[in-house]
């Protein structure tokens, strides 16, 4: 298992103020605004619901049992509750919530580690539209898979990864031989390369997603949101770049 802890940042000459109020926010709107993870009414209330998404309507329902597939285990699913702006704006208010501490923890480690290197190239505008954007374009991959392989469009999703891994996208096109560090097996640290470490997460996660078609999203995890919003920021991330950035340079400066 390699879980990145940090990366080499001594080319940066930005203050990455813009990554920083995203993990603010985040931690906050999962604190307050959904009490930890346990006012469930908000968080049905906001999350992106592909049936809603794709109707343009606020759909509600009553709670419901669950049966794992695999595990036979039962889970009470909460009902969808009174959304109180467009629908199609939960795409943007699903990816600042996520299920739990350890969701939020580990997204936010992520954007910790990675999106002040964008955000160094990109300036402070630039940046939040990218991730933005690709918070959103991950939302509609989740949305239009789930409907095309005939999954339950009714099953909420949230959090932050989808516009994450935009940013992971972004980071291993611009810097893919940049010092990654990583933790090995929770035993001893290690450096290597952001292609290296970034690849092999997308890696699992197409091997993931591949999994769920026709069926259920495993555990949860909307993989298609992850790989969706990867792809968004490979295509999209030089678009969002500012010429006078030389960040190419920068990378010789550090690894010559």
């Amino acid at each position: 298992m390699l879980l990145p802890i940090g990366d080499d940042n001594r080319d940066r000459r930005l203050t990455p103020m813009v990554n920083y109020l995203l993990i603010i926010i985040n931690i906050l709107v999962f604190v307050f605004l959904q009490n930890l993870g346990n006012d469930v009414h908000f968080t049905y209330a906001y999350t992106t619901v592909p049936a809603e998404i794709l109707s343009g309507h606020d759909i509600i329902t009553n709670s419901k049992i669950l049966i794992d597939p695999y595990t036979g285990q039962q889970l009470q699913m909460p009902g969808l509750q009174r959304t109180d702006i467009p629908v199609h704006l939960t795409l943007i208010t699903s990816m600042f919530m996520h299920g739990g501490i350890a969701h939020l923890a580990g997204n936010m480690l992520y954007l910790f580690i990675f999106g002040d290197n964008l955000e160094n190239v990109m300036g402070h505008r630039n940046y939040l539209f990218f991730y933005l954007l690709c918070g959103v374009l991950a939302g509609l991959s989740h949305v239009f898979s789930t409907a095309y392989f005939n999954q339950n469009t009714l099953m909420p999703s949230l959090g932050a990864s989808g516009a994450i891994s935009g940013v992971l996208a972004g980071y291993v096109l611009l810097f893919p031989k940049r010092r990654v560090h990583v933790w090995l097996f929770f035993f001893f640290t290690i450096s290597v390369p952001a292609f290296l470490a970034l690849g092999l997460w997308f890696i699992f996660q197409l091997v993931s997603g591949l999994g769920t078609l026709g069926g259920e999203e495993t555990g949860g995890v909307a993989y298609a949101a992850h790989i969706g919003g990867f792809i968004a920021g490979f295509i999209l991330v030089k678009l969002f770049v500012k010429p006078q950035r030389t960040f190419l340079a920068d990378e010789r400066k550090v690894f010559r």
